[in-house]
C-alpha cells in the first residue's frame, strides 16, 4: 500500500512543494531503497533475536515514517518520512514470511497461508491508489499518509498479542561489512542517477558519488568473498540462468515502476486531473493480480518459469510502447485501459515467475540465498525506475524547451524545470502550453525507454535463462523440485 499510495498525488506534491521531476522521483525511491538494502539483514536479525520483536518494531517504525509524511512541510521532509517508513517495511516483509513458515509446519497449511499472504499484497496494492486518490481529491494530500500510519500501529499491536515468537539462529550472523558497502553503493548510485538531469552529469556533486558507488561496489565484492556468512553468495552469479534472472529482475522492474512514474506525472502534474481520476489506472493495474489469482497457481505449478517470464515481459513492452503514443491532449482515461491491462497481465506473470526462475537455476541448498538476492535486485530495480526515467524524461523535456521561454517563465524553468512551468499560472498560457508539449515529448520518450527495458529483459530470458541446464551444470538433478 505504501508503495502505490504516492502515485495519484504526485501532481499535488509537485504543486504544493514546487518540486522538480527528480524531486518527485525521490518520493517513491526513498521508500523502496532502504527496503532493498536492509531486507536481507533484517531477515537475519529476526532469525537471531526473534521475528515477533521485528514485526512489532517494523510496524511502529513504519507508522512514525508515515506520520512524518503526514506533517511534511517541504519535499525534503517527505523524503525523510518515506525513508523511515521504508526501514519499517524492510523489517516487516521478511519477518512476516518467516513467521508464516515457522507457524505452518504442514506443507498444505503453509501453501494456503502463503497464498493468503500474497493475496493481501495484491489487495493492498489495489487499495493504495484508490484510497490515495479518494482522500487527495477531498482533502489535503498529506492526509493520504494517515491510514498507513494507523495500520502500522494496529499491525504492531496485533503482532504483540497474537504472534508466536520464533527464531532460527543456527549458522546465522549479520554481515555488517557487506551491509554497509552495498548501502553506500546503491544509495550513491541512485543519488547520481536522479540528480544528474538537474545538476548536470559533469558536476562534481554527481561525478564524486558515482566514483564512490563504484568503489563501494568493489568493497562489497571484496567483503562478500571474505565473509564466512555473506549476505549474498557471489558464486551464484557464475550460474548463467541465475545471473540472467537477476538481470531480468533489474530491468523488468525498472521499466514497470518507471512507467508508473510517467503515468502519474502525466495525469497529475501535467494534465491536472483530480487525485481520484489520476489513481484509477493504478487501481485497474493492481486489480488484475486478484482476477488472475486462480489461474496463476496452476501456471506456476505447470509452466516453465522461462516462458512465464517471456509471457510477462512482452505484454509489458507492448503496453509501454502503446502508452508512448497516447496524445497529451487526451484527458479520457478510456485510452489508458488497453495498455494498462497489458501492463497488469505482464507484471503479475513477471513478478510471479522471477523467484521461481532464480531458485530453479541454483543448487537446492542455495535457494534461500537466491530468493533473497533476487528480492534485493528486484527492489533496487524498483527504486532505479523513477530515477532513470525521470532523468530521461525531464532531460528531454528541458532540451525541448530551450529557446522557447523568456522572462518570468525562463526564470521558473531555471529554478524548477518544465514541471514548475506547467504548474505556475503566472508564467502565461503560452509558456505553460510549451512546457506541456515538452513534457509530453519527454514522458513519451521515457515510456519508450521502459518498453526497451522490458524487451531487453525478454532478450536476456531467451538467451540466458535456462533453469534445468543450469541445475545440471551445478550438479543437481533436473527433476529435483526447487524450494521456493
Amino acid at each position: 500500500m505504501c508503495i502505490t499510495i504516492p502515485s495519484p498525488i504526485n501532481g499535488e506534491i509537485t504543486s504544493a512543494f514546487g518540486a522538480s521531476g527528480s524531486q518527485v522521483a525521490w518520493v517513491t525511491s526513498a521508500f523502496i531503497l532502504p527496503t532493498a538494502i536492509l531486507e536481507l539483514n533484517f531477515g537475519v536479525f529476526g532469525d537471531l533475536f526473534g521475528r515477533k520483536r521485528l514485526l512489532i518494531l517494523g510496524g511502529l517504525i513504519l507508522a512514525v515514517g508515515e506520520l512524518l509524511n503526514a506533517t511534511a512541510q517541504d519535499i525534503h521532509w517527505l523524503w525523510i518520512g518515506q525513508a523511515v517508513a521504508g526501514i519499517g517495511a524492510a523489517a516487516l516483509f521478511p519477518s512476516s514470511l518467516a513467521v508464516i513458515a515457522a507457524a505452518t509446519p504442514d506443507s498444505g497449511d503453509r501453501a494456503k497461508a502463503l497464498s493468503t499472504w500474497a493475496l493481501s499484497i495484491s489487495l493492498a496494492s489495489a487499495i493504495g491508489p484508490l484510497l490515495s486518490g479518494s482522500i487527495g481529491t477531498v482533502a489535503d494530500f498529506r492526509w493520504v499518509f494517515v491510514p498507513p500510519a494507523v495500520i502500522g500501529v494496529i499491525a504492531a499491536l496485533v503482532c504483540l498479542r497474537l504472534v508466536t515468537d520464533s527464531k532460527a539462529p543456527q549458522g546465522r550472523s549479520l554481515d555488517w561489512p557487506g551491509q554497509l558497502t552495498i548501502a553506500v553503493a546503491l544509495s550513491t548510485l541512485l543519488w547520481s542517477v536522479i540528480e544528474g538531469s538537474d545538476r548536470g552529469w559533469g558536476s562534481p556533486v554527481i561525478v564524486v558519488p558515482l566514483v564512490v558507488a563504484v568503489l563501494a561496489l568493489g568493497a562489497f565484492v571484496y567483503a562478500e568473498l571474505r565473509s564466512k556468512s555473506p549476505m549474498m553468495n557471489l558464486s551464484l552469479l557464475r550460474i548463467p540462468s541465475f545471473a540472467g534472472a537477476a538481470g531480468v529482475a533489474l530491468v523488468g522492474m525498472l521499466g514497470f515502476i518507471g512507467t508508473a512514474y510517467c503515468v502519474s506525472i502525466r495525469l497529475g502534474a501535467v494534465m491536472h486531473l483530480s487525485s481520484l481520476r489520476a489513481g484509477m489506472p493504478f487501481v485497474v493495474l493492481q486489480l488484475i493480480p486478484l482476477l488472475l489469482a486462480p489461474v496463476l497457481s496452476r501456471l506456476l505449478s505447470q509452466a516453465n518459469p522461462r516462458w512465464m517470464l517471456l509471457g510477462g515481459l512482452l505484454p509489458m513492452a507492448a503496453g509501454q510502447f502503446w502508452l508512448a503514443t497516447i496524445s497529451v491532449t487526451s484527458a479520457s482515461l478510456v485510452s489508458f485501459i488497453g495498455p494498462v491491462l497489458l501492463l497488469g497481465i505482464g507484471f503479475i506473470l513477471l513478478i510471479s515467475s522471477l523467484t521461481a526462475a532464480a531458485v530453479n537455476s541454483v543448487p537446492v541448498n542455495l535457494t534461500g540465498m537466491a530468493s533473497g538476492a533476487t528480492s534485493l535486485i528486484r527492489e533496487f530495480g524498483q527504486a532505479l525506475g523513477p530515477a532513470v526515467i525521470s532523468a530521461v524524461a525531464m532531460g528531454a523535456a528541458g532540451s525541448a524547451l530551450v529557446g522557447k521561454l523568456s522572462g518570468a517563465a525562463a526564470a521558473v524553468n531555471d529554478a524548477g524545470g518544465p514541471l514548475a512551468v506547467v504548474n505556475v499560472p503566472t508564467v502565461g498560457r503560452a509558456a505553460q502550453l510549451a512546457a506541456r508539449d515538452a513534457l509530453a515529448h519527454g514522458l513519451s520518450l521515457g515510456m519508450v525507454v521502459c518498453g526497451c527495458a522490458s524487451l531487453a529483459g525478454a532478450l536476456i530470458t531467451l538467451v540466458v535463462v535456462r533453469p534445468d541446464a543450469s541445475r545440471r551444470a551445478a550438479g543437481v538433478a533436473a527433476s529435483e523440485p526447487a524450494v521456493v
